[in-house]
């Protein structure tokens, strides 16, 4: 390429280049920058080096929220997989009849604002909510509890709104990702004696392969960086049983005017997602 048509080329890349520098990049070095200091957002700036990374391994708040956000994973994650396996085969097994209806509805969490979420779940597990109202009504009684109040089932609970949210869109990836796969394999599966379970885990599940990885790197970043959701149902309660670390960055940063630990929890979850992705990607990477 000459020089010239060179430099028209980045004439075109520069503007959008700029932006991503401006808006992205330099914020992301300017957070490793303060994650070094003790810094109130006012005051003159300690430098202290990696001891605000020391206190997110040591102060059980900070360390807790790490936990939380791991456990958030299964629910995010794991179990809205597997249940979006599971029913991209009942809809594949179906036929075609009513699969739009179907795809419209357990697609529609996606669509509606997380915070709308948030307090129509509060009120359905509110302790004189729908959800105990029914386990009373069936018999139940003795299962009903407060759900988003209780510090043993407030984070099962947020957990499982995720799995709810979460379903639809794997169920999605994987509808779509099957209608690619050739149709002789199920053909020559079935001629092999092949039933339907194992054509699904023979043909299928390999054929999946690439909508199993975006599926799971996108739930797994909606797991770590959950905010809007927390802090909607629960604000990180009862006694800091769901607090979050994008909750807790947002808290001490504009709360408790604590700049650096934020930071520094910032970056801890940026490489805590980082290595999650990367772990996902190698594993279902397409073997050459």
């Amino acid at each position: 390429m000459s020089p010239r048509r060179r430099f028209g080329a980045l004439a075109f890349v520069a503007p959008a280049l700029l932006i991503y520098l401006a808006f992205s990049i330099w914020p992301a070095f300017n957070t490793l920058y303060y994650s070094m200091l003790d810094w109130d957002g006012l005051n003159v700036a300690e430098w202290v080096g990696f001891e605000n990374y020391a206190k997110v391994f040591t102060e059980p708040e900070l360390f807790n929220s790490i936990l939380h956000s791991l456990v958030l994973v299964f629910f995010f994650a794991v179990l809205p997989i597997a249940l979006g396996l599971l029913l991209a085969g009942l809809l594949m097994g179906s036929g075609t009849r009513g699969m739009s209806a179907f795809r419209v509805i357990y697609f529609l969490p996606q669509v509606v604002p997380l915070v709308a979420v948030g307090i129509a779940w509060r009120w359905l597990y509110a302790e004189n909510g729908p959800l105990n109202e029914f386990l009373e009504t069936i018999g139940l009684g003795v299962l009903a509890a407060p759900w988003l109040a209780g510090t043993d089932t407030a984070l099962i609970a947020l957990g499982l709104v995720g799995t709810w949210g979460m379903s639809g869109l794997c169920m999605m990836l994987f509808v779509s990702g099957a209608q690619k796969i050739d149709s002789s394999l199920y053909e020559a599966a079935a001629m092999d004696g092949a039933g339907p379970i194992r054509r699904f885990v023979s043909v299928t599940l390999p054929g999946l392969r690439g909508e199993i990885s975006i599926a799971a790197v996108i739930t797994t970043i909606a797991a770590l960086s959950s905010f809007d959701l927390v802090y909607v149902t629960t604000s990180g309660g009862p006694e800091s049983a769901t607090t979050v670390p994008g909750l807790l960055v947002y808290r001490l940063a504009f709360t408790y005017e604590r700049i650096g630990h934020a930071a520094a929890l910032a970056i801890v979850l940026t490489v805590l997602i980082l290595i999650f992705v990367s772990v996902i990607r190698r594993l279902t990477k397409e073997k050459a």
